[in-house]
C-alpha cells in the first residue's frame, strides 16, 4: 500500500509560482499512475492534473492548461506539480492521488480512479 504525503502549500501572490511535491513510500512507485485534485470551500473536489506511470502522457484541466505542469521522477518516488501564473480562483487545498487502473487513460479525471491519497497542501493565492 502506497502512502502519499504532499508538501510545498502555502501563501503567494497573484501571478506568482510554486511547487508542489508528492512524496510516495511503499510499494513500486512507477507502478501507479499519479494525479493531483483540488478542493475549495464548498465545492467538491476536482481534477487538475494527471501523468501515467512512466511519465509519457499528461493530463490537464482546461483552467490550467499552460500554467501548470505536472512531472515525475521515478526514481525519487515523487510526483510534482508546477503552478505558475497562480490565481486567486486556484486557492484550494491540493491532494496528489495514486492509481492502479488498468483504465487510467481513460478515466484519469475521476476520484474513484485512485485509491490512495494524500492528506493535502493548502495553496492560498491573493489578490
Amino acid at each position: 500500500q502506497v502512502q502519499l504525503v504532499e508538501t510545498g502549500g502555502g501563501l503567494v501572490q497573484a501571478g506568482g509560482s510554486l511547487r508542489l511535491s508528492c512524496a510516495a513510500t511503499g510499494p513500486t512507485f512507477s507502478s501507479y499512475a499519479m494525479g493531483w485534485f483540488r478542493q475549495a470551500p464548498g465545492k467538491e473536489r476536482g481534477f487538475v492534473a494527471g501523468i501515467t506511470r512512466s511519465g509519457e502522457r499528461t493530463h490537464y484541466v482546461d483552467s490550467v492548461k499552460g500554467r501548470f505542469t505536472i512531472s515525475r521522477d521515478n526514481a525519487k518516488n515523487t510526483v510534482y506539480l508546477q503552478m505558475n501564473s497562480l490565481k486567486p480562483e486556484d486557492t484550494a487545498v491540493y491532494y496528489c492521488a495514486a492509481s492502479t487502473d488498468p483504465y487510467y487513460s481513460g478515466r484519469y479525471n475521476y476520484p474513484d480512479v485512485y485509491g490512495y491519497w494524500g492528506q493535502g497542501t493548502q495553496v492560498t493565492v491573493s489578490s
